[in-house]
């Protein structure tokens, strides 16, 4: 696996600064357009984030939002959204809403330049026309399979089409009719005329319109019609004046096509197509029309599942868009492909959760224990910080008695060497409050442990004392008088494997489903300031990890996804690289 840091692979790195003194990390895109804007060929630029509203977003999308807005931002300039809904079969105002919600929450806004293809389609078929009238198009019956047959291989130069030579008033008479929906789908598309023996297969007489008799979410019945996206993305570009049309790696080879047809059309400007490496993350899958495939099939509950690497999955998990952008400037921009180990936006994610989270003590597996030697019926408070990170976070007040509830794991009747939590005769620090020791266990029938009977040294209120003696254990710990039951749902890995683009031969992604990816712990028990708890809040359970609030959760049956556990395994990780 390549693990990157977020260094540049194609220039040297270094470190700039804008007007605002703002730091960021030099790449071979920042470097086209300070040497565009330091020549004159542009004012100011113009970026745009093009997505088709056929699903919803996921993090490498994330990735192309931060990029395309981050620039605009840093360079002055303006980014628009643009919804290319050119394809009315698999699009839903659904995915729109959800898209425009996603590039919010994200930090960024277009303000009043959001743009729809459907809003060129009738300058789109007006350059259409041009075309044909122009001998750069024209009309033709083959079958979808009899164009793919057609258009040759890698090593096979394609053959021209039988009707490649129809005349331009043919053309201009067959087309105008394929918009009045006089023809069935799949009889007829409109082709460009290029050249069938190109090495670049995207240039063997690409088709630009096909015939679609489909309702359309903005334009409804109004056209039976609707262009192909290599064509509708270059014209609508210019049409709004980008100046950097920014894209990933797999269209490097649709570059001389953008090109071509630009060069023919009588646009306003000629955008520049710039390609970058797409995100590619371990144990992740990328693919819209697989993520749906796994909302379909019921292998998640939904887009926002929170093992999805949706961005609506994501932000229902926990994850802040702070954490999202910063890694998405530490992975950098790139030529080259490249697979990004998942740990580090853990780690991303961790950082920015560890300045902001309130801390809260919250028992996953919990074992009843009695101090004997404590008052019956005496309740007292304890101090606790709300944030170590954050002293202006305050502290809160947490309820103490008799009878506690600490993890089953924290408690071992053979303790293995080392062993610094709880066992017969060995004392420990409760977070906050005293130290104890156990004395006997409590087993049931079936010789389980039920509960422990311990101790305390009424001298160590605080986890301190006056001897000054230490213990290498601390436990947290509820109180059983207020603690409220809360569930716990540990999310993991969706896949068990790391690069999915490896995937054995004769298996699908569905075989590396990840049966542990979500565990759902009932009956949990949480300090009882946790009792006011909004949606979508985030806290640091001390020992097990930061959650936040599920949208599901109600007053009395608080539901917390697990964000990210504790361990940092990024921060070792990187330090063997």
């Amino acid at each position: 696996m390549i693990i990157k840091k977020g260094l540049n692979m194609d220039t040297k790195e270094n470190i700039t600064e804008n007007k605002e003194e703002k730091a960021v990390t030099s790449n071979f895109i920042r470097s086209i357009i300070e040497r565009d804007l330091a020549s004159g060929k542009h004012k100011s630029i113009v970026t745009r984030f093009p997505p088709e509203p056929n699903g919803y977003l996921h993090i490498g999308h994330a990735k192309s939002i931060c990029l395309n807005f981050g620039l605009a931002n840093d360079y002055r300039g303006r980014c628009h959204l643009r919804f290319d809904d050119s394809n009315p079969v698999k699009e839903d105002v659904e995915y729109v809403n959800s898209i425009m919600e996603d590039v919010h929450w994200l930090g960024f806004d277009w303000g009043e330049h959001l743009y729809y293809a459907s809003d060129y389609f009738d300058k789109l078929y007006e350059f259409a026309e041009y075309l044909i009238k122009a001998g750069k198009a024209f009309v033709c019956d083959l079958s979808w399979e009899e164009l793919k047959e057609y258009r040759g291989t890698l090593t096979v130069p394609g053959k021209d089409s039988p009707y490649r030579n129809r005349s331009i008033e043919e053309n201009l008479d067959l087309f105008r009719r394929m918009k009045a929906g006089e023809f069935p789908e799949g009889s007829r598309t409109l082709r460009a005329k290029i050249d069938m023996a190109s090495p670049n297969l995207n240039m063997r007489d690409p088709v630009i319109y096909r015939i679609k008799k489909t309702h359309h979410h903005r334009t409804g019945n109004d056209w039976q019609i609707y262009p192909m996206y290599d064509y509708t993305h270059c014209v609508s570009d210019a049409l709004e004046g980008i100046t950097h049309s920014i894209c990933t790696l797999e269209f490097e080879d649709h570059r001389p096509l953008y090109d071509w047809f630009l060069d023919q059309l009588p646009v306003p400007c000629h955008p520049q197509q710039i390609e970058f490496a797409r995100l590619n993350l371990a144990y992740t899958i990328m693919s819209k029309r697989l993520l749906l495939e796994l909302v379909n099939n019921h292998l998640v509950s939904g887009w926002d599942d929170p093992r999805m690497p949706t961005i609506a999955g994501m932000r229902r998990r926990g994850f802040t868009p702070e954490a999202i952008r910063d890694f998405s400037e530490r992975i950098g921009v790139s030529k080259a492909n490249s697979l990004v180990n998942d740990e580090l936006l853990m780690f991303c994610v961790r950082e920015d959760l560890n300045k902001r989270a309130e801390r809260r003590m919250v028992v996953v597996n919990p074992l009843k224990l009695t101090i004997t030697n404590y008052p019956e019926g005496k309740i007292e408070d304890f101090a606790a910080e709300n944030n170590p990170e954050d002293p202006s976070a305050g502290k809160r007040k947490i309820k103490f008695s008799r009878h506690l509830y600490i993890e089953k794991d924290d408690f071992s009747e053979n303790p293995v060497k080392g062993w610094f939590r709880l066992s017969l005769g060995k004392e420990v620090r409760l977070k906050y409050a005293y130290y104890i020791t156990c004395n006997e266990v409590i087993k049931n029938e079936k010789g389980e442990i039920i509960e422990l009977l311990c101790t305390y040294d009424e001298k160590s209120r605080g986890g301190w004392t006056e001897d000054g003696r230490k213990v290498k254990g601390t436990l947290h710990w509820v109180c059983a008088e207020s603690a409220i039951p809360v569930e716990l749902r540990l999310y993991d890995r969706l896949f068990t494997l790391a690069d999915m683009s490896n995937m054995e031969e004769g298996k699908t992604y569905q075989d590396y489903l990840n049966p542990n990816s979500l565990i759902v712990k009932q009956n949990c028990l949480a300090e009882e300031n946790l009792q006011e708890a909004k949606i979508g809040e985030h806290y640091q359970f001390l020992r097990i990890g930061y959650f936040n609030v599920d949208y599901n959760s109600k007053p009395g049956a608080l539901i917390f996804n697990r964000i990210v556990d504790l361990k940092d395994s990024w921060a070792k990780l990187s330090k063997k690289i």
